[in-house]
């Protein structure tokens, strides 16, 4: 199977310190997935739900759940980690199976792990965070929000779909065929490298797969928790995304967006946003400046756009 069918099935898929009685602190080792984000202020793991997640704590500022895509970790931000560090304190979380974040014996189950998500920034001692979540990530985002909308002040939701037919069809039958089988092929690919990177026993990489091909082979809409969010939600795509534009257009509807003209005075703005950004793939989107630029903005609740009138009248 070429490489980039591999890479392309298994893709889709505070103002204050945290107080110290929360952390487990653990000693932070350099890696070299890090780049110019360098080590994170603080590490640790944390038991939720008999997962024992990884996290980082990295910066000062307004807290910022960031949550990584399916086979990534933390680090896959790349560039974008260090912008956001120097803007918000961030908060990443190796997901279940990822990373430095042991599989367990529980299935990957994305409505869980947004449920372990909502516990594990309590247990931190954060009441309220804003969240980024790309792909895998922003499915587990979507989840946490609509499960627990009082600890969600903002949301963000990068490349990924309410429901599994949000994808091209022809990716379906790839995500189905994703499985531990793939391992031994998959050694020169980016997700197998980074993992081998962090992870503390590389040898579960196959039992990774086997648990992500098989949440992918699940179907799933998760419309009635699109219906639970309450907080503004801004969805983010890349142009050459692998979610169908019609699929898009649906989600930001469900959230009372695109649904009417704003009017002259923005009258009729919805309260939540859509962006699509030019020349992007799925696979591209997490690393890409332009998911900071656009995010960031609406995280922090800014907004420097003004009306016609609003113009005409302070001229």
């Amino acid at each position: 199977m070429p490489k980039m069918t591999i890479i392309t099935l298994v893709t889709a898929a505070l103002a204050a310190f945290v107080p110290a009685a929360a952390v487990v602190a653990e000693e932070i080792k350099e890696n070299p997935l890090q780049g110019e984000a360098g080590v994170p202020d603080k590490a640790g793991h944390l038991e939720v739900n008999g997962i024992n997640y990884y996290y980082e704590i990295r910066g000062e500022g307004e807290p910022l759940l960031l949550l990584h895509g399916g086979l990534g970790q933390i680090e896959m931000f790349g560039a974008n980690l260090k912008t956001l560090q120097d803007k918000r304190q961030v908060i990443g979380v190796d997901l279940q199976g990822h990373g430095r974040t042991p599989l367990g014996s529980r299935p990957i189950d994305i409505p869980a792990i947004g449920a372990d998500m909502a516990e594990l920034v309590e247990k931190l001692g954060y009441d309220k965070v804003d969240v980024l979540g790309y792909s895998f990530g922003g499915g587990v985002a979507l989840q946490m929000a609509a499960q627990a909308p009082d600890k969600v002040r903002r949301l963000v939701i990068a490349s990924a779909p309410f429901a599994r037919n949000g994808f091209f069809p022809e990716m379906l039958p790839q995500q189905a065929a994703v499985s531990g089988a793939m391992a031994e092929m998959m050694k020169e690919t980016p997700m197998y490298k980074s993992y081998a990177a962090v992870a503390p026993d590389v040898s579960e990489f196959p039992k990774l797969l086997d648990a992500m091909g098989a949440a992918m082979r699940g179907d799933y809409d998760a419309s009635d928790a699109v219906a639970k969010l309450s907080m503004p939600v801004m969805l983010i795509f890349g142009d050459s995304d692998m979610i169908r534009p019609e699929h898009i257009v649906e989600f930001y509807q469900k959230l009372g967006g695109g649904l009417r003209d704003a009017g002259w005075m923005r009258e009729n703005m919805a309260k939540n946003r859509l962006a699509i950004l030019p020349g992007l793939t799925h696979y591209e989107t997490f690393a890409a400046p332009a998911l900071v630029s656009t995010a960031l903005p609406f995280l922090n609740g800014e907004t420097n756009t003004q009306s016609w009138a609003g113009q005409v009248d302070n001229n």
